[in-house]
């Protein structure tokens, strides 16, 4: 949640499945959990902090904080067994994990370039925990294993993280990146292309970093808090701070890396280093971010220094004001291009020209200009006279190719499908005129297109596609709907069902959001999905409030700070609309997100309890007055505001989930059921959030006899905010969340 410059803010969304059958709904009550089951933990009302205004808040359970205590593991075991006794009592639970098995089963293709003379490719054959990487010497040659991270561990908890490893610039040596448990925290080594390993470094405390290698190929430069004193495996809640970037030299231990670039002078700035995408890689391009996405630009010239990096890099401001967006594209020479909101709520791609001695001199010019309505999503050089362009129109990728120098449109791509490409799934470079990308929809898994640009045509070939089996795509179709909240704001939402199916008010629903960050939510493959419309021709539906970046910088401002409430407003009315237009019923309607998601359904329960069926939240945030404490809270704080000031503060208790449970005293209402799901490696968002929420609900919920609906979490062991998840915990997962939702919906799978 540090900002989409460097993707840290990975949405992590498990599709819970609705079960149902003709619109027949089972009569059965679903099971409660009497409030004497609930744990006990320790309630000191002594705790109490002092906020602005002098207003002091008690915080009886703020122990949990401290993730290694007895008591609080006590207290996490207690839970999960609670959960254990409560999930393996639903029905159908063989069902559900022989249905995603089947339908996980699939070939995934999920990237394919080029590096060097060799090509690769991530695939998965289906079940493996974790994807492979392959290689192969041709296009059409043979591939064999390169690299597979299945081996590094029984469970699948090694992951290998495919977007910010990185091949040398020559392609003979990989310089891979792992992450244990779901941790941000990451390590890097390194292998050789053609060769047996040789390399036997280890680079360690490396979180929130790009690895980016001089063109000579001796070595790297990474981003790592190196000074960090507590344990780097995710497992604390330690505030990190100083991050800085290093240069390493292949060969040498961790312990040689030399400090390349630091900033002293605010400990909870993020440092990025790219070295440049010229011919000689001649500088290093250093982005210094607070958090939100907002981020000063600084330059250093390698060449000047003959490559040979012994210390502190002299540094050339370009962009010295932490007031909008700026991202590294390509250079020529002194030319540089970046994408930017400056002056551009939808962005825009920019040159500077910095060859003038005198930065008063320098040549800013437009040379994609900010688009009316479609936002600039992001941009990559390609084939050394190209950019590839990728715009989100109503909430859907469309794919352009410019020229690099004039911006002019050249063609837009046709994608035949409302879907979406991601950055992460694109692949291409200056060097070479094959691009690869991987296109994905609602109801397509997956394709990686290839374009040769060399060819004057531009024409898209289908290279390589991911298939389903057991599933005709045709049954289903996607709509996108508009609806109207606060202020008369038409709000967007996808809903994706069997063409069958009928507005009776009687479908069960799945409604997502997230609303934060400036981060938009397009449209995205989901097994889960299919399981939810095939198995229980249910809805599935995708909300795409404000907060987020849909409709650009302003749509994500109207959502955030002291405009929070209307991500909230926002979520709400789209579940009023869905009731109304008689998709669905409050009965039958699941609502989820996570992370700043999780957040949305902690403030949605709290202030509509009786517009949901069920609440699923996944790794949220719940309490707003101490987020900033822990981990790399405090760079969410140009998101929602500081609990430390007194404008913000009064906005953030308003709706901090955690201090506003107010379960209703009339004996015929009461707050519908709630699971939550965190990790006990999640060092994005600790699980204390998660557990003290949780204790707070069942701590209410025995002083309500009114209050039958269940309260329950699930803490998953060895796992983080989602990342690297192993495929079969994420079974495993969503088979307890569809117990969850069949036990307290009253309906029924059908196979």
């Amino acid at each position: 949640m540090a900002g989409k410059l460097f993707a840290i803010e990975i949405f992590l969304i498990l599709l819970i499945g609705n079960t149902h059958v003709h619109g027949v709904i089972t009569g059965s009550a679903a099971p409660s959990v009497p409030s004497s089951k609930y744990p006990d933990p320790r309630r000191d009302d002594s705790i109490s902090n002092t906020y602005p205004k002098d207003t002091i808040v008690k915080d009886p359970y703020q122990w949990m904080e401290a993730p290694d205590s007895d008591e609080t593991k006590k207290f996490v075991e207690d839970e999960n067994r609670l959960t254990r006794e409560y999930l393996d009592k639903s029905p159908y639970r063989a069902e559900l994990e022989a249905r995603y098995k089947e339908l996980y089963d699939y070939h995934r293709y999920n990237g394919f370039f080029q590096e060097g003379k060799k090509y690769f490719s991530y695939q998965n054959t289906g079940l493996q925990n974790q994807d492979v990487l392959y290689v192969q010497d041709s296009l059409t040659s043979k591939k064999a294993e390169f690299f597979n991270p299945n081996t590094l561990s029984e469970d699948g908890t090694v992951a290998l993280d495919p977007y910010y490893s990185a091949f040398s610039e020559d392609g003979s040596i990989f310089a891979y990146m792992l992450r244990e448990n779901g941790s941000d925290w990451s390590t890097v080594q390194f292998k050789n292309v053609d060769q047996d390993d040789k390399y036997h470094e280890k680079l360690e405390k490396i979180k929130f970093s790009v690895l980016s290698w001089t063109n000579n190929n001796k070595g790297l430069f990474y981003s790592a808090y190196l000074d960090h004193k507590g344990n780097p495996d995710g497992s604390t809640n330690d505030s990190n701070q100083n991050h800085k970037i290093y240069y390493h030299l292949l060969g040498d231990d961790q312990s040689k890396d030399v400090l390349a670039v630091e900033f002293p002078s605010n400990s909870e700035y993020l440092l990025t280093g790219w070295v440049s995408d010229d011919a000689n890689g001649k500088y290093l391009v250093v982005s210094v971010a607070d958090g939100t996405g907002n981020n000063m630009i600084y330059i250093a010239d390698l060449e000047k220094i003959n490559f040979e990096i012994k210390g502190k890099l002299e540094l050339i401001p370009v962009v010295t004001n932490l007031d909008a967006n700026y991202e590294y594209i390509a250079n020529d020479g002194n030319t540089f291009i970046f994408k930017t909101s400056k002056d551009a709520d939808n962005y825009k791609i920019i040159s500077v020209d910095i060859s003038n001695p005198d930065p008063k001199a320098w040549i800013w010019k437009d040379i994609v200009p900010n688009h009316e309505k479609n936002v600039l999503e992001w941009a990559v050089a390609a084939s050394d006279v190209y950019l590839i362009v990728c715009y989100t129109e109503n909430v859907k990728s469309t794919l352009q190719l410019h020229n690099i120098t004039s911006g002019e449109l050249i063609t837009t791509f046709d994608l035949k499908d409302i879907g979406t490409v991601e950055q992460t799934g694109f692949f291409g470079g200056r060097k070479y005129s094959d691009i690869f990308f991987l296109f994905k929809s609602f109801l397509t898994p997956g394709i990686i297109y290839r374009c040769d640009l060399s060819k004057p045509s531009f024409d898209l070939e289908v290279f390589q596609e991911s298939k389903l089996t057991n599933f005709n795509r045709e049954d289903f179709t996607t709509e996108q709907v508009f609806y109207k909240s606060t202020g008369g704001v038409e709000v967007p939402m996808f809903l994706t069902y069997r063409k069958t199916l009928e507005k009776n008010g009687n479908n069960p629903t799945f409604l997502i959001g997230y609303g934060g960050f400036g981060e938009s939510q397009l449209p995205y493959f989901s097994v889960n999905r299919i399981v939810f419309m095939s198995n229980f021709n249910g809805i599935h539906a995708m909300a795409n409030i404000r907060g987020g970046g849909e409709y650009g910088e302003q749509w994500h401002r109207d959502g955030s700070v002291h405009n929070k409430q209307n991500s909230f407003d926002d979520f709400k009315a789209g579940a009023q609309y869905l009731i109304d237009k008689q998709y669905t019923s409050t009965k039958l309607m699941t609502i989820n997100g996570g992370s700043n998601g999780g957040l949305l359904m902690g403030a949605c329960l709290n202030q509509r309890p009786d517009l949901f069926g069920v609440v699923v939240a996944d790794v949220g945030v719940f309490d707003m007055l101490r987020f900033d404490q822990f981990t790399i809270g405090k760079n969410w704080i140009p998101e929602y505001g500081s609990p430390s000031t007194d404008e913000d503060f009064e906005y953030l208790y308003a709706y901090s989930p955690l201090h506003n449970v107010k379960i209703p005293d009339d004996p015929h209402k009461q707050y519908p059921p709630v699971m939550l799901t965190t990790s006990d490696h999640d060092d994005r968002v600790p699980p204390f959030h998660s557990l003290k929420f949780i204790a707070t609900l069942q701590y209410n919920a025995k002083k309500h006899s009114n209050q039958i609906n269940p309260f329950i979490i699930r803490i998953e062991k060895k796992a983080g905010h989602g990342d690297g998840l192993p495929t079969d915990k994420a079974i495993a997962r969503l088979v307890d969340m569809n117990s969850f939702i069949i036990m307290n919906t009253g309906i029924t799978f059908h196979a």
